[in-house]
């Protein structure tokens, strides 16, 4: 008889968990993974995919106020939020089921249901059956924060409750403004809703490079939404079917809708941490991980958004596939949390890799800035007042290049290639021997020729 029921048991059908069930599953393990709500976890069933689908219904707006200038006639058109809702939650349930079909495949068992530890090799299921398990892999992402409790806050929603609205809302007080709230703040825009940001800070998107924080403001303000800074929501009052919102500072907004983007926090309660001897990281809240994604206890390891570590879809499966080769296929692998390419998908959007201007001069002595803003080609003939953003940060003593950051149409697609070559420690004289692909917007990274500033940090004496 066996000693474990199972060889691996994974808490969490997101990404990060899948990934690890299906390369595991691939090198011969007995794998059994436990999800108690839907397969695909935050990424596809309240995430980045339902998010993305919603960024490109809310640019057709544009399209159709750009296409005049083009020579396009359209008449008048109509929305329905009704129908967006329902077609997105089609395509959610489709790759549900892909997600499903995929770790069956790999010969992996699936049980819908929740899961906590009960010691280190055991698990007991919410049916009430105990599996024990040679290795135990905690993979159950996070959660929206509303942080301090106000009055009111039970009627504010989360990024999760905006996906399902039964429509759409005129007027919206959004509170935040990192990725989740300025992404949602695009989105009911661009389908007509009078949207306020309030954010506790001097400028939204914090820890990115200051000029894309800057022109990303200056952009969403053109586009009508209205971004408060310095300031926080202190109380919540409804009346009927509307709110008033009370900031801070004493003053009110009045709405149909309040949505807190605050932040979000590891899914750790109730899975039975404490019992299994698994340690907290008291600096992030997150399961407190080594670089092979260990915890403290020798045959549990935890990935993506519970550890708290980089809260991006692709590290968790990065995680997942790397734990899975190091403990089931005999090949160590460990996770470069380096040079990371991330988006956010406001309006305009945003992409970035490497460092930012004010983290290079903190590291390195001689630091050269590239940086150009122009008016995008599409807007000389549709009328849009609007501009792109691209910045290189350059090692000044080795010519390598350290960071760009694009903000406008395209940005993420161009970061993804751009984040080789920064990976892989292209310089800039490396850009510039690139021969530019003319129009577009991007040949502006192989085209700057002369730096916009030069910073020296002095030598401490």
């Amino acid at each position: 008889m066996a000693e474990f029921d199972v060889d691996l048991f994974v808490i969490g059908g997101g990404s990060g968990g899948v990934r690890a069930a299906r390369i595991a599953a691939g090198y011969g393990a007995k794998v059994m993974v436990a999800e108690e709500y839907r397969m695909g976890g935050t990424c596809v069933i309240r995430g980045c995919v339902p998010k993305k689908l919603f960024v490109i219904g809310s640019h057709v707006h544009d399209e159709i106020e750009d296409a005049a200038g083009f020579g396009w006639s359209i008449g008048q058109v109509s929305f329905d939020w009704a129908t967006l809702v329902a077609n997105k939650d089609k395509e959610i349930a489709r790759l549900e089921g892909a997600y499903t079909s995929n770790v069956e495949k790999s010969g992996a068992r699936i049980v819908k249901t929740r899961a906590v530890l009960e010691d280190a090799h055991t698990i007991r299921l919410a049916t009430g059956e105990k599996v024990t398990a040679k290795y135990i892999l905690i993979a159950t992402g996070g959660a929206p924060n509303h942080g301090p409790i106000v009055p009111g806050i039970e009627h504010v929603i989360s990024s999760n409750e905006a996906f399902h609205l039964k429509e759409l809302p005129k007027r919206i007080v959004i509170q935040g403004g990192g990725y989740i709230a300025l992404e949602f703040a695009g989105i009911f825009a661009g389908f007509g809703s009078d949207v306020t940001v309030i954010y506790r800070g001097d400028n939204i998107l914090r820890g990115f490079d200051e000029d894309v924080r800057k022109h990303v403001r200056a952009e969403m303000e053109k586009r009508g939404i209205t971004i408060i800074t310095g300031r926080t929501v202190a109380k919540i009052d409804k009346h009927g079917r509307d709110f008033t919102t009370h900031l801070s500072d004493g003053s009110s907004i009045a709405s149909d809708q309040v949505m807190f983007a605050i932040g979000r926090h590891p899914n750790v309660r109730g899975l039975g941490l404490e019992t299994a001897g698994v340690a907290i990281n008291p600096a992030n809240g997150g399961i407190q991980v080594d670089g092979w994604s260990k915890t403290s206890v020798d045959n549990i390891y935890a990935v993506g958004d519970v550890t708290h570590r980089t809260n991006l879809t692709p590290v968790a499966i990065r995680e997942g596939h790397a734990f899975a080769d190091t403990v089931f296929g005999k090949r160590p692998v460990q996770v470069d949390h380096a040079t990371i390419p991330t988006a956010v998908f406001s309006q305009p959007e945003v992409g970035t890799v490497g460092l930012t201007e004010e983290e290079a001069r903190a590291q390195y002595s001689h630091v050269d800035i590239y940086r150009t803003d122009f008016r995008p080609i599409k807007a000389t003939m549709s009328g849009r007042d609007t501009r792109v953003l691209m910045k290189l940060v350059v090692d000044g003593a080795s010519d390598r290049v350290l960071g760009c950051h694009i903000v406008g149409d395209g940005a993420a697609e161009i970061t993804q290639a751009v984040a080789i070559a920064v990976k892989m420690k292209a310089t800039k004289a490396d850009f510039d021997a690139t021969i530019a692909l003319h129009p577009t917007a991007s040949e502006e990274l192989v085209t700057m020729r002369t730096p916009t500033a030069r910073h020296v940090r002095q030598a401490a004496e």
